[in-house]
Parts: C-alpha cells; structure tokens; sequence
C-alpha cells in the first residue's frame, strides 16, 4: 500500500466524505479535503498536520476550485486520487421546483463536479497517473423514485459524462471509477445536507409519501456502514484495474438488478418495432 499517495476530497466535513478523511489519516496518506467552511473541517478531523490540508473552496466558482488544486500541488507536490463527493439532494416534483431550485442542484452536483475535473486532470495526465471517483447515487442509474427527479437527473449525468471521462484519461494511464452508493447512515438525510420544494403541491400524494418516507424513515436506519463504504473506496483504488462502473451496497444491487431486468423486458418485448428503421437492402 502506497502510503504517499495524495487523496483530494471534496465534500469533506460530514458524511462519506468525513468518514473517508479520517481513515485515509489514520492509514498514513495526504489528505487534501475541502468544503464551504474550512473550521468545520478542522473542527471535526483537528488541526493541521503535513499530511492534512483542510480547504475551504466553493465548487460552484471555477477559480475558486483552481486554487484549492493548485494550492494540493503547492503543498504535496501531486494528486494521485481525485473523489469528487461533495452534493447534496433536492427532493420536489418537476412541476413544483422552481428554476433557480433545479438550477442550484445541478450547480453543486453536475457543474462543481466538472470544476474540479477540469482543474484537476492536466495534472494527472501529465503525471500518466491516478484515479477519479465521481460519487453518484444509485439514483444515478434508476431513477423511478416520485419526488427525485432532479436529484436523479444530476447523478445521471455524472455517470454520464463518467463515462466519457474514462475513455478520455484511459490513454494517461488515469482510471475513473463512479460510484452509485445505496442508502448509508450519513447525515444526508437530515436538515442542512436535503433541500425539499419551496412550494410543494399537496396533490402529488406518491411524492408526499415518498419524501417522508426518506425525511422520517429511512433518514438513520440506512443499512449502509460509512466506515465501511470508506474502506471499500480505499480497496478499490489499490486493484490493479479498478472499474468504471462501482455499486457499494446491496440495496444498490437490487435496484440495479430490478433496472436491467426492467430493460430487458423493454428491448425483448419491442425489439420487432425498435429494430424496424433500417433501409431495406
């Protein structure tokens, strides 16, 4: 295990991200981890040490997030594992959420995501190494969920553009990984990390029922262990050729399983019609 190596997290003072910090430090790696306020940072892991550098960096601001890389390189010299963690889920039907509502979400989730790759890949490819984990949901691969369809889209297109983004580093010798994480016993439930509608319509009772379900009960009786979601991040990475596709979970699985089921029903029970638009030869 390459102790040396340099991990830059973001999204890094509660939740998987937090969880994954501090055991990166306990196992003797430099740890960049940055979020909207530095002091939650310190407050929560302790103060600075060489091999931790907390950074307060806003995604949404490009420049910003240049100089949190740029201030990673100055400091550890490199960045051998990028986790682009930070997000937070916006719960609302697509009739009721305001444009500035779905605006925002996908400012954090899908374009401060992009900030950090864009900053953040000359410097891997120019070093022909490393490892991008895009952390979706996997809410970023089914999204059948009344009530989060913004927040799905988000994560649909961070597997997306995942995609494309491992074909394109794949030659620099950089592997890209996404990660659809089930339900883990985070604070991302909880008030301050989910957003629900400004101005919620009452008829959508499958979306009500949906959004409650999460607020009040799944919200801290996830079946996913943080610690362990940490450790298996930390695996991944060390596997000689990690995947581009990553399902952390068994709830993730079944879902996963219940999507390709369902389109393969979809392309079996039309492929007569969905194969017809060919030119006759």
């Amino acid at each position: 295990m390459n102790t040396k190596k340099v991990w830059f997290i973001t999204g890094a003072s509660k939740g998987l991200g937090l969880t994954l910090t501090k055991k990166l430090l306990l196992q003797g790696y430099n740890v960049t981890s940055t979020s909207r306020n530095k002091q939650s940072l310190i407050k929560e892991i302790g103060e600075e040490n060489e091999k931790f550098l907390p950074i307060e960096m806003d995604l949404t601001e490009n420049e910003n997030v240049k100089k949190a890389i740029e201030t990673t390189i100055s400091h550890f010299g490199r960045i051998d594992v990028l986790v682009n963690n930070a997000g937070y889920s916006q719960i609302g039907t697509l009739e009721e959420l305001s444009e500035k509502e779905v605006e925002d979400n996908f400012k954090v989730n899908v374009f401060g995501s992009l900030n950090v790759i864009r900053n953040a890949t000359q410097y891997l490819r120019k070093q022909k190494s490393g490892h991008i984990f895009n952390i979706a949901s996997i809410g970023g691969y089914t999204g059948n969920f009344a009530g989060f369809g913004i927040y799905c889209s988000t994560k649909f297109a961070v597997a997306g553009f995942t995609e494309a983004l491992a074909e394109e580093m794949k030659a620099f010798g950089v592997y890209t990984t996404i990660v659809y994480p089930g339900y883990f016993r985070t604070d991302f439930l909880s008030k301050g990390s989910v957003k629900t509608p400004n101005n919620p319509i009452e008829e959508y009772k499958s979306a009500r029922e949906m959004e409650q379900a999460h607020l009040k009960e799944i919200d801290g009786n996830q079946p996913n262990d943080p610690e362990k979601g940490a450790e298996v991040l930390i695996t991944l990475n060390e596997q000689e050729n990690p995947p581009v596709h990553f399902f952390m979970g068994e709830d993730a699985h079944h879902y996963a399983n219940l999507k390709i089921d369902t389109i393969q029903e979809a392309l079996e029970e039309n492929r007569t019609l969905g194969t017809s638009t060919g030119f006759k030869k």
